[in-house]
């Protein structure tokens, strides 16, 4: 079957592009721009990419090779509804879906058991951490994360695998067209307003979600803030008894929610301590509190709780936190902009560049860095910069002084992170 992925750059629909040619199946793709993880798909042998989204440059793919499926990301008919790709498919009466249809459809030919990482933060290095224990015991794992990974591919078919790890994402309620077996929830807040409105809009997906699911692993201050009720066979955590030597609050949290969910689920009888031995040796991921070069990192921290998560482990590394932060688009702007009022308190510098847009409301108005700046109690540590020579320099001065300096960046293609890559790669 050849299967056509439009955004095939995503940290979603890569990775499932990857599997679907493990899979065995004929695999092209478009994109609108270049990114790192469009380099990264063609070093992995996913080679037909076009960059452009064209009704013409559509045919001519379907002229070479017929399309059997389209497969789109939501960012595709959210920005155009008539988007040229999706009128040469009507057209042609190609049949279209997004990835959830497709990714439901592998897993029930290769019969495989879906373990699903969900919430708001922590979803792509939990679904991380399972892959790298799954892979340390042996014992043969598929699987789909939303990063490049030191240990594996960031989607992968295994033949004679039982197990399917997915980072189920709950953005335009993606997550709600499968049914788990085992789902583990990482930590819920409220995210995606242009999806859901209002904080209990969220919730509710939530709790729709964990309903379709076998066994629940869940912490039990999110049980409490969903309302959910546990069944007999569910996984609750609570405090933490011991911890493993990982670095970050965070990591050590979203290390034992894996480890305890693999126990309890009869995937491993390794006890604890075992298993904690294996995770105090997780490489990490991209863009994950990723060291660039020496006192220079990049974390894809853009929500308040995961730049909290984010700065609490590099408390834990320096005194002299320098930050760089370049907000994920507009729209979420406007609904978190009060919480940046302590947000980035012992923060010894912070140059904010302008958001990353993507999906945006064409009705918003751009909220700029001194806009957002104002809303902090903190200001003072403060500037408006851009992607420039200057704040390179800034950057330069900031590591010969021997500070750390992080970048939080959530966005693609020519985002900070991207730039950073240039610049000190």
């Amino acid at each position: 079957m050849h299967i056509f992925f439009s955004g095939i750059g995503g940290t979603a629909i890569g990775p499932l592009a990857l599997i679907a040619k493990q899979a065995g199946h004929t695999v092209s793709g478009s994109d609108k721009q270049d990114s790192q993880y469009i380099r990264y798909l063609r070093s992995h042998g996913v080679d037909d990419i076009h960059i452009g989204q064209s009704y013409e440059q559509l045919a001519a793919v379907h002229r070479d090779k017929p399309i059997d499926w389209y497969v789109y990301s939501s960012a595709v008919s959210i920005e155009d509804a008539d988007a040229p790709e999706l009128r040469f498919c009507r057209d042609h009466a190609l049949k279209t879906s997004k990835r959830a249809e497709l990714l439901n459809r592998i897993i029930a030919d290769k019969n495989l058991k879906l373990i699903a990482v969900a919430g708001t933060h922590g979803k792509t290095t939990t679904t991380a951490m399972a892959i790298w224990l799954f892979k340390q015991l042996g014992i043969a794992v598929s699987y789909s994360v939303g990063a490049k990974i030191g240990f594996g591919e960031m989607g992968e078919y295994e033949e004679g695998s039982e197990y399917f790890v997915y980072e189920a994402d709950e953005f335009d309620r993606n997550f709600l067209a499968f049914h788990p077996y085992i789902s583990l929830i990482t930590g819920v807040d409220w995210d995606h307003h242009e999806i859901f409105p209002t904080r209990e809009d969220y919730k509710q997906a939530f709790l729709e979600f964990l309903a379709h699911s076998k066994h629940v692993a869940i912490w039990e201050k999110d049980r409490e803030y969903l309302g959910y009720k546990p069944a007999d066979s569910d996984l609750e955590l609570g405090k933490q008894p011991f911890s493993t030597t990982l670095v970050g609050e965070v990591n050590r949290a979203d290390a034992r929610l894996v480890m305890e969910a693999m126990r309890t689920f009869g995937m491993t009888d390794k006890p604890l301590i075992a298993l904690s031995e294996i995770m105090n040796r997780f490489p990490g991921l991209n863009r994950r509190f990723e060291r660039l070069v020496d006192g220079l990192y990049t974390d894809y921290a853009h929500t308040p709780t995961k730049i909290r998560g984010s700065l609490q482990t590099a408390q834990e590394t320096s005194k002299n936190i320098v930050v760089i932060y370049e907000p994920l688009t507009n729209r979420r702007q406007h609904f978190i902009k009060d919480e940046y009022k302590n947000l980035f308190q012992g923060v010894k510098k912070l140059y904010w560049v302008p958001s990353y847009e993507a999906r945006e409301d064409p009705n918003q108005p751009v909220l700029s860095p001194a806009e957002l700046i104002g809303h902090m109690d903190n200001a003072e540590i403060a500037e408006p910069a851009a992607l420039d020579e200057q704040l390179k320099r800034h950057i330069q001065e900031h590591l010969k002084a021997g500070d750390l300096v992080l970048a939080m960046s959530g966005g693609g293609g020519s985002s900070l992170d991207e730039w950073l890559r240039k610049q000190f790669g």
